[in-house]
């Protein structure tokens, strides 16, 4: 399943970057749109698959560890423990089930969609650190993604092919931090656009070893 959600997101960051462009006329990139346009591509996705887990975009991080630490009342003192400011997570994955009560989710996926991600950044690297976080436990969570887009013009000195994996190193001195995750990294091909620049949508995963 794992698979079949990353290749979902893959394919809602495409589409979203293909409409963005042909709403604007083919004028302007997807990173000139706010990032709630991939969300809403990549939830779009994950209703198409077989089997579609429940989606939830801009679920909250207590919302999310109450629904997927073993004591669903720990969640504060953990959040305290680990150091977990209160946010959100574009996108969370559930397991699809009938419910008894509104109480009683469980959350499977939890995911970060960001917009125009071009170089390493200290709030990348944050949110990396927070994926790991809520992920270094007990919990009903299989994995975390960070997707992103990202777009260059054709201006731009250094490309994405040099550009990407500086990013994804950037990541992984992240997740070294903890000894019992593991990342891997997948994206699309990087799609050139004569005249104007080069774009592509990366997919970076995070889960127990």
């Amino acid at each position: 399943m794992q698979q079949q959600v990353l290749d979902a997101v893959l394919k809602g960051t495409i589409k979203a970057a293909q409409n963005f462009l042909t709403w604007t006329n083919d004028r302007l990139f997807l990173s000139y749109g706010p990032h709630k346009i991939i969300s809403i591509h990549i939830a779009q996705e994950m209703e198409a698959l077989k089997n579609a887990p429940e989606i939830f975009i801009d679920a909250t991080i207590s919302d999310i560890l109450r629904c997927s630490l073993p004591n669903r009342g720990e969640y504060t003192s953990y959040m305290m423990e680990k150091k977990i400011t209160q946010g959100v997570f574009s996108i969370t994955l559930d397991e699809r089930f009938e419910h008894k009560n509104n109480e009683d989710s469980i959350s499977k996926v939890i995911m970060s969609v960001r917009n125009g991600v071009r170089n390493p950044k200290l709030e990348y690297s944050h949110e990396i650190e927070k994926i790991c976080k809520m992920l270094d436990c007990e919990t009903t969570l299989d994995y975390g993604l960070f997707s992103f887009y990202s777009d260059l013009s054709q201006n731009a000195r250094k490309k994405l092919k040099k550009r990407i994996p500086e990013l994804v190193k950037s990541f992984d001195v992240v997740v070294k931090k903890f000894p019992s995750l593991k990342s891997s990294f997948a994206s699309s091909e990087i799609q050139k656009i004569e005249d104007s620049g080069e774009w592509l949508a990366g997919c970076y995963v995070i889960e127990p070893k």
